[in-house]
Parts: structure tokens; C-alpha cells; sequence
């Protein structure tokens, strides 16, 4: 099957040109002016852009929390993903305590096998750390699966201790894993929630302040201390606050490895989200939490800078009847928020758009860096001859409001209910195979597949 791109703008990290694309079965073949070539399918991409597929590498579909799961699983996550122009995601897969990380990597491919639409890897969450579990981070590592995730927050179910921390990370510089931080100071964090909650504050804000961007601050810098000591590098995900930013933008000065990610919500919506009628601060239970207006314009600046590479999403959806859980609770709201759809618009509109970076930067933070950092890297992540054909005719011209009402993530509101949005996905290939056209899903579940990666990426 041969498809041919016709009349766009080829835009990669590096680069934005006038040129046709010639894909042959799964891989592009060739990137050139004019490229008059026999095809099975043509695809007119005039006034618009063709990208590479979006990576989400921060996603947690079919995850369990307490007594129940995020709503969206692989195939209507994936789906979303697409139609959002999102081609590959990294899945996060937990071993929960008495596991071990075989256990959970293959419950996790179960869940997937069969159900995803695009692309699909995992980062395997550590909450035990022995002898054997490091010699599985080895086995892991070899086949293809080379990052693993630590939790600061959430003792006694996710939280890891800090020498185990130490332990994983000298283990990732001996295997060339890279370790993904949750920085949140979780023994200060669940202190204040007691205090909170013994005062009778139960509403959904008290979420946000029984997590202060201090707490998030004091484990960046201390998983930061951990990474020096390890000599090795580290990813900071899902950066919310000014004063973590400063913090790894200080070890990045001294020359410490540290990358990060910060997320379309930390960059877009602010704490007022908590102050909705009712039980309306509900949708917007995340953590870390939405933050004060302020912490907006560092993080813009993060990503101009470089100081942050990674825009990821972080999507972790929950019904409103999934977030009534928490109705008398604050602690007990399922924590995360959708996002996998609307992640490429939101970054596109607010990035470009509003004048922050340039197109290249914003092909970098949504697709490239996140290729180079995992190990996907050129087969993902860029339009070049060779690369896997996850492709997207990004129209940037093209208007959207984000609703529940018109969005195929499987939850029932929309964090940017009402938001009008310029640059829309209209096309997407993946691995040559068309699976959105004209922003209609043609795909069929369980065309994507697992991506073995490289070893410690470009980090």
C-alpha cells in the first residue's frame, strides 16, 4: 500500500518545509518536494501541516484507584488519542505491593492486546524494591521495556522510601533504565489532609491546599539530591508549580541530568477551578493539583527554555459518579482528570498560537523529545525517511470547542468545557494505515502495538 501526503508543510523539530510524503506499508519512505510517484492513495494536505504522531507518555488507562478504575480503557482512550492526533502512548502498568513487575507488565498487556488503536509502551511503577525485583528491572530492561516509575506521595500504597529510591536509580545507570519521580512530599501531604479533615473540611479545594506547591518543590529537589548521589539522570513528570521549575532549572545550571514534564492543565486552568457551586472543584482532583494563575508563565517559559521537555497528559479519567466517592471526603475523590484528546489543540493554540514558541517547538515538546528520552527515537517522533508513518494533517486554521458533548474520552465533562481552541487534528496515519479521516475514526481496535525501546533514550 503505497499513500502519498500531497501539498502541506512538513513540520519537524528542526525543520518546517513545502514537501509531499511517500509512505510505502508502515514506513515513510520518502520526504521531498513534488514528488510525483504511482500511489494507492493520495492525501491533500494544502493550507495544513503534517506532523508526527503525537506521544502521550504520561497516561493511565484501565488503572484501578481504591474501589474502582479509571473510565477509559485502551481501545477508548486510544481512540481519543488518535482523534486528538496522538499516534503512541506510554502506559503506566503498577505492581502493587506483593507483585512482581512480570505480574504487572503482563496484566497490563492484557489490558491492551487487542483493545489499543495506536502505539503502546509502559513505564513500570515500583512500589517494592528487593534484590529480585532489581534483577526484573534487568529482564525488563532487555526486553524493551526501560523505564520505571517511583511514587514520593501516597504512603503505604504507591510511596517508595528514599533509599529504595536511591537503589532503583543506581540500578537504571547500571541498565540504562530512566527513572520516572512523582515529586510530592507524601508523609507532610497526608499530615496535613488529618489535620483538614479533623477540622470538618471535606470539600474538593481542600485537596489543593493539603498539597502546597512546597511539598511539590521539597521532593524535586530531593529526588534531584537522590540523582546526584546515583550519578545518573532522572524525569521529573507532571512539574505543576514555579518553585519546582526552579528547582530543576538550578540543577540543569550545575549540570545535573534532570529532565521534566508539566501537563496541558498545569499551563491552562488555575486553583479558581475549586471554587465551583457544590461539588463542582471535584473535576479538577489531580495531583499534583491546579495551581495559583502565577505558576503559568514559568512553566511556558520552562518549555521555551528547554528547562522542561516533555508536554504529557497525565490522563486519568473518573466519572462523576466515580468522583462522588469523595463526596464527604475530600481524600477519598478519585485523583485525575481526561486530557488525551485535547492535548495536542491545547498545546498548539496556547503555545503557537498565542505566540510563545514555534511550530518546531511545539512538534519537540508533543512528539520528538519524548521519542528521544524513551528510546523511540527516529522510528517515532519525526517525518523522515525510515520512520515509522505516524503521520498527522493538523489543520491550523481550524476551530474546535471542547465539550463533553462532542469528545470521545469515556468520562462525562470536559476540564475545558466551553474552551474555543485554533488547530484541530483532521487526518492521522498509523504506521501507514489511515485511522482518522477528516476527523471521523476509521481505525479498529487492536491495530496498534507494544513498542520495545532503547535504552535510556537521548537523556
Amino acid at each position: 500500500m503505497r499513500t502519498l501526503i500531497t501539498n502541506g508543510t512538513v513540520v519537524t523539530a528542526t525543520d518546517t518545509v513545502r514537501a509531499d510524503v511517500l509512505v510505502e506499508g508502515e514506513r515513510i519512505v520518502a520526504v521531498g518536494p513534488s514528488l510525483e510517484v504511482p500511489a494507492d492513495r493520495t492525501i491533500d494536505a494544502a493550507d495544513r501541516l503534517v506532523l508526527p504522531g503525537g506521544i502521550d507518555v504520561h497516561t493511565h488507562l484501565d488503572t484501578p484507584y481504591l474501589d474502582t478504575s479509571s473510565s477509559d480503557d485502551f481501545e477508548s482512550g486510544t481512540i481519543a488519542a488518535a482523534l486528538g492526533g496522538t499516534t503512541s502512548i506510554i502506559d503506566f502498568a503498577t505492581q502493587f505491593p506483593g507483585q512482581t513487575l512480570h505480574h504487572a507488565r503482563d496484566t497490563w498487556m492484557k489490558k491492551a492486546e487487542g483493545r489499543a488503536v495506536v502505539d503502546y509502551g509502559f513505564h513500570m511503577i515500583v512500589t517494592e524494591l528487593d534484590a529480585g525485583i532489581e534483577r526484573e528491572m534487568d529482564d525488563l530492561v532487555r526486553d524493551g521495556i526501560t523505564s520505571f516509575k517511583v511514587f514520593m506521595a501516597y504512603p503505604g500504597r504507591l510511596m517508595l522510601s528514599d533509599e529504595n529510591i536511591l537503589r532503583a536509580l543506581r540500578r537504571s545507570g547500571e541498565n540504562g533504565a530512566t527513572i520516572c519521580v512523582h515529586a510530592e512530599d507524601g508523609p507532610a501531604i497526608d499530615a496535613l489532609v488529618r489535620q483538614a479533615l479533623a477540622a470538618g473540611h471535606t470539600a474538593p479545594r481542600y485537596h489543593a491546599l493539603t498539597r502546597p506547591p512546597s511539598t511539590e518543590a521539597d521532593a524535586t529537589r530531593r529526588a534531584i539530591a537522590l540523582a546526584v548521589h546515583a550519578r545518573t539522570p532522572i524525569y521529573i513528570v507532571h512539574v505543576s508549580a514555579a518553585a519546582a521549575l526552579t528547582a530543576i532549572a538550578g540543577a540543569r545550571e550545575r549540570g545535573v541530568p534532570v529532565l521534566a514534564e508539566t501537563c496541558p492543565q498545569y499551563l491552562l486552568l488555575s486553583e479558581e477551578c475549586y471554587n465551583g457551586p457544590g461539588f463542582e472543584g471535584a473535576k479538577y482532583v489531580m495531583s499534583p493539583p491546579l495551581r495559583a494563575k502565577e505558576n503559568q508563565a514559568p512553566l511556558w517559559r520552562g518549555l521555551v527554555s528547554g528547562d522542561l521537555q516533555v508536554v504529557a497528559t497525565d490522563h486519568c479519567p473518573f466519572t462523576l459518579a466515580q468522583k462522588e466517592m469523595g463526596r464527604d471526603d475530600f481524600s477519598k475523590i478519585p485523583n485525575g482528570a481526561p486530557g488525551i484528546e485535547t492535548r495536542m489543540s491545547l498545546v498548539y493554540d496556547g503555545g503557537v498560537r498565542e505566540g510563545r514558541f514555534s511550530l518546531n517547538r511545539f512538534v519537540d515538546v508533543t512528539s520528538t523529545s519524548p521519542a528521544k528520552i524513551f528510546g523511540l527515537f527516529p522510528r517515532k517522533g519525526t517525518v523522515a525517511a525510515g520512520s515509522d508513518a505516524d503521520l498527522v494533517v493538523f489543520d491550523p486554521h481550524a476551530r474546535a470547542v471542547l465539550s463533553a458533548r462532542t469528545h470521545h474520552m469515556r468520562v462525562d465533562y470536559n476540564p475545558y468545557e466551553g474552551r474555543e481552541v485554533v488547530g484541530v487534528t483532521d487526518t492521522v496515519l498509523s504506521r501507514g494505515h489511515v485511522i482518522v479521516d477528516h476527523g471521523r475514526f476509521v481505525g479498529r481496535a487492536g491495530c496498534g502495538t507494544f513498542l520495545p525501546r532503547k535504552a535510556r533514550g537521548a537523556a
